[in-house]
């Protein structure tokens, strides 16, 4: 392999590039600064670059005039187009680990060497769990924050990353068959859900079901190891049975008797306290559950008329959105008078729209409904779902309409009374450990 120095004036950056790296310029500039340019770039001799793009940005920024060059003119387009992601992808498939760099690092800087000089700083390290020069036995705060909470506890959570699924496809392999009691007699998908605003959930299943792995963060995030779960729109049996797995109680109120016995006879998957569906109108939860007092209020609620679940005049989804909503806070107020005191409550909802095509803000609908029912908005986590088949329907929905495809829920949580005490309440976050614990996969 042979290098040629080339004028970076003659590097002509691919336009394609999907690459986003404006921010690291400066970074990389430092380390070319202090160890020179090490690295030669790919292009094609007529100044085409293949490889090498943010390194050839930190040489203009440091007043470069040239850099050297590996010349690939015998690869075809193709090859450099898949080459050009397969060595950024490359380079994001290994790991760090966390105590082999805090060795390295703390040689380094006895040397004189900064974070600033390989491209660190304290809060990449941290979420890396890298030691700062200080004993991780005592210092429990420096491990890796997805060891510590199952998920760094970040405001984005990312259901399509590769871990996420697996770990979905391992909750499911239980045996869990949250879409079971929603026969197509019992269920009518609103012209809304047919025109593709279902989820990717719904299209494999024939309606939504709840991700099992969010609600096994929330949980452990806000609910005490042993806590009781009151649910007041149960719907299929995801929730309870996770409840179960990880030692919580749960009792959910759910208007459908047929979905009721399906989610019972999957009470045989739960090795933990046996969760209690109810069959009942949510708004008799306080006198359905008026023997619970309940550690962590937790449900999706129907997405207004998004997905009808049944003709039942009872069933809010059928109700105009003026009284559904209605409805929804007189059963937001009643499930919230059986929460003790300095507890949390979480809803995950998105919004929908009206049959002119506008939101009908649902999100902040919910919001003020929890605030009437004294508690207090706490956090708000976007949960990033899988596209499914949405880049097939966005095209078309976006050029008619100018609509963004959806592809996302807003996971609300609300605290009734202090928040630190709520999280004193909940206790330290253990990480379920399945292999231990259940024999999940």
């Amino acid at each position: 392999m042979q290098t040629t120095n080339i004028p970076l004036e003659k590097l002509i950056a691919y336009a394609g590039n999907p690459r986003k790296n404006d921010h690291a310029v400066e970074a990389v500039a430092s380390a070319i600064k202090r160890f020179g340019f090490r690295v030669p770039v790919l292009a094609k001799s007529d100044g085409s670059l293949i490889d090498g793009h943010l390194r050839v940005k930190a040489a203009k920024h440091l007043g470069m005039k040239e850099v050297p060059v590996v010349l690939c003119d015998d690869l075809s387009e193709a090859d450099i187009k898949a080459l050009r992601i397969s060595i950024n992808r490359m380079a994001e498939l290994a790991e760090w680990d966390s105590e082999l760099l805090s060795a390295e690092l703390e040689g380094l800087a006895a040397e004189g060497i900064t974070l600033e000089d390989v491209g660190f700083d304290t809060a990449a390290l941290e979420e890396l769990g890298a030691d700062l020069g200080l004993n991780q036995s005592e210092q429990p705060e420096t491990k890796k924050l997805s060891d510590r909470f199952g998920v760094a506890p970040f405001s984005v959570l990312n259901a399509r990353e590769g871990w996420w699924q697996d770990r979905k496809r391992s909750w499911l392999s239980l045996g869990i068959q949250s879409e079971l009691g929603r026969s197509d007699d019992a269920l009518k998908f609103s012209e809304a859900c047919k025109k593709g605003y279902a989820s990717d959930s719904a299209e494999l299943a024939g309606t939504s079901i709840f991700d099992p792995v969010l609600c096994e963060l929330a949980y452990s995030w806000f609910c005490p190891k042993d806590g009781m779960v009151l649910d007041p729109f149960a719907g299929g049996s995801v929730r309870g049975i996770v409840a179960s797995q990880l030692g919580r109680k749960y009792v959910g109120v759910e208007l459908r008797a047929e979905q009721v016995a399906a989610n019972k006879a999957q009470q045989e998957i739960c090795s933990g306290p046996i969760p209690v569906w109810n069959c009942g109108d949510s708004r008799e939860i306080a006198t359905i559950c008026k023997e619970v007092q309940s550690d962590f209020v937790f449900s999706c609620p129907p997405y207004a008329d998004l997905e009808r679940y049944s003709d039942n005049p009872s069933d809010i989804s059928t109700l105009s959105y003026e009284a559904f909503l209605a409805a929804y806070r007189q059963i937001i107020e009643a499930a919230c008078s059986l929460l003790k005191q300095d507890r949390f409550a979480c809803f995950v909802v998105g919004d929908v729209r009206d049959k002119r095509g506008a939101y009908r803000n649902f999100v902040g609908d919910t919001v003020e409904a929890f605030r009437s029912a004294g508690l207090d908005y706490y956090n708000e986590a976007i949960l990033v779902t899988a596209a499914g088949s949405l880049p097939i329907r966005a095209g078309k929905q976006f050029s008619a309409s100018r609509k963004l495809g959806k592809t996302h829920q807003n996971v609300l949580v609300f605290v009734k009374g202090d928040g630190k005490k709520a999280a004193q309440a909940c206790g330290e976050v253990t990480p379920f450990v399945p292999e231990q614990e259940s024999g999940l996969l």
